[in-house]
């Protein structure tokens, strides 16, 4: 019992840390208690004696942590909640502890250095290399990266040159200053203000960006946004199919104050698969006259169904398609089932019919006087390398989503922040429809202009913000931040291996 007791006491204040280093996080944006949150981790797992004793500090504070940001990983299981709410508990409990594995294996980069003033910048190091790891292993989840706590402040401006990973090199940066001259007066006052004045600037830089011009776009392309608000729970009850689709098309038919260019539904609107669609189509077609129509539905080819969007011209002739390309594993597909399918397991298989399968190619859109489209799908937009494999250089982004699956509390407000830091690193103006919001206009520069909130039912009429030059993360990508990282662990490793200093040699 003491021992559980002992355990216990150590594992709560790391973990209260990381629920305060989540307050940074959309919807609340509290990132000065979140710097404080990751500065009290970082004290913490420096101090700790042995790789054993950080590991677990590290991901206690993971387990606070990301039990803070995606307790609405509960809301999927609630859609139904006598048939699957029992579950709840069990995935966001499975969610948080395996994700802070991550900072656990982060918390033993204190070994890379020597001393108090080689553990604080190996620990540091150790986190954000977690968010680059998080960003790629295992297809990847980078949800509530440190360097998030800036989307909603000049910061995140820098995105446009380094992307997430520099955003969270900097939050460890700031914090780590003023943690490796704690217990020395002096010291800690001249680090607080290097790390003020350093942020200070980064704020500034960022203020002078979203201030800098942006040429307007010539000839304008103007987009009407559809959210239907068909709730989850009733979004495939047959009884309610046509409520939903009555509002599209309502919100199809009305005018507008200038010629459209495209019409947008959300992500799975349809509920029929693409071969079956046509009447549908034609009569949101008929209803608006012929303005082109771009919708999420599904489709089939075999036995292999895709989640996708198609964009339909002024006669209904299909004229662009995306098939989702980054499937949600556990929610779109199971990993491993094809294998499992050969074995003769089919229920897994996608291949069998058993979930979606991934689109082939990252192509552009070519909607004619709407544009080149790079179009994402839903958890498409979480990815900033997944939107580097399209081929050339698009007019916009266009998201179709459907976050009824997240609830109305903080899930879609992240989903939506890391939407508008996809077009800061891309510098282009992303365009979002939502099924039950929220359904934004963001610009190049990541600000939100128009949106509908939750849990509405309307559209929005919007001219497509213009573009920025190409950014140089948008060239780039990781590698900068990459060989940057894996220079200071060289630079750290040498300091290790050089020989201590003899104190007594030195006085002599």
């Amino acid at each position: 019992m003491k021992r559980l007791k002992a355990i216990f006491r150590a594992a709560l204040l790391p973990a209260l840390a990381g629920v305060a280093a989540a307050a940074g996080q959309a919807p609340w944006g509290l990132w000065a208690l979140s710097l404080f949150g990751y500065g009290v981790i970082l004290w913490h797992v420096a101090g700790a004696e042995g790789w054993r004793q950080r590991f677990f500090r590290g991901w206690a504070a993971g387990t606070g942590h990301f039990a803070a940001v995606m307790f609405w990983i509960v809301e999927p299981f609630m859609v139904d909640p006598a048939r699957d709410g029992w579950i709840a508990p069990f995935g966001v409990t499975f969610m948080a502890t395996g994700m802070a594995l991550f900072w656990g294996v982060a918390a033993l980069g204190a070994g890379l250095g020597r001393g108090w003033a080689g553990r604080v910048p190996g620990v540091a190091l150790g986190f954000v290399l977690a968010d680059l790891a998080r960003s790629y292993v295992l297809t990847g989840f980078p949800w509530a990266l440190a360097g998030h706590i800036w989307i909603d402040t000049p910061v995140a401006q820098m995105a446009a040159h380094g992307g997430p990973i520099l955003l969270s090199a900097l939050t460890l940066g700031l914090v780590a200053l003023p943690v490796l001259a704690l217990g020395r007066t002096g010291p800690l006052v001249v680090a607080c203000g290097c790390a003020s004045a350093l942020l200070a600037g980064v704020w500034a830089a960022g203020n002078a960006r979203l201030a800098g011009p942006i040429a307007p776009r010539d000839p304008a392309i103007h987009v009407r946004l559809v959210q239907p608000n068909a709730t989850q729970s009733l979004k495939w009850d047959p009884g309610m199919w046509n409520v939903f689709l009555d509002r599209m098309i309502a919100a199809s038919a009305a005018p507008s104050e200038a010629p459209l260019d495209l019409i947008v539904w959300p992500e799975t609107s349809v509920p029929y698969l693409l071969d079956r669609a046509g009447p549908i189509v034609e009569e949101a077609r008929a209803a608006s006259g012929g303005v082109p129509l771009a919708v999420g539905l599904q489709r089939e080819e075999g036995l292999r169904f895709f989640n996708s969007l198609a964009v339909f011209d002024g006669e209904g002739r299909l004229m662009g398609l995306h098939d989702k390309l980054h499937l949600a594993p556990f929610g779109e597909y199971i990993p491993l089932g094809d294998l499992l399918g050969r074995f003769g397991i089919s229920a897994f298989a996608a291949q069998a019919g058993n979930g979606y399968s991934a689109g082939g190619e990252a192509r552009l859109l070519d909607l004619g006087p709407a544009g080149h489209v790079l179009p994402l799908i839903c958890y498409e937009a979480v990815f900033p390398q997944d939107l580097r494999a399209f081929a050339g250089r698009a007019d916009w982004i266009l998201q179709v989503t459907n976050d009824g699956w997240f609830g109305a509390l903080a899930g879609p407000y992240q989903h939506l922040a890391q939407a508008r830091l996809r077009a800061i690193e891309q510098g282009l103006p992303l365009l979002r429809d939502a099924n039950t919001g929220v359904t934004a206009v963001i610009d190049a520069k990541g600000r939100v202009l128009q949106a509908l909130p939750l849990d509405t039912d309307g559209w929005i009429d919007t001219a497509v913000p213009p573009a920025q030059p190409v950014t140089l993360y948008a060239r780039t990508g990781d590698i900068p931040a990459t060989m940057l990282l894996l220079g200071c662990i060289g630079v750290m490793a040498l300091n290790r291996r050089r020989p201590a200093i003899d104190r007594g040699a030195q006085g002599r």
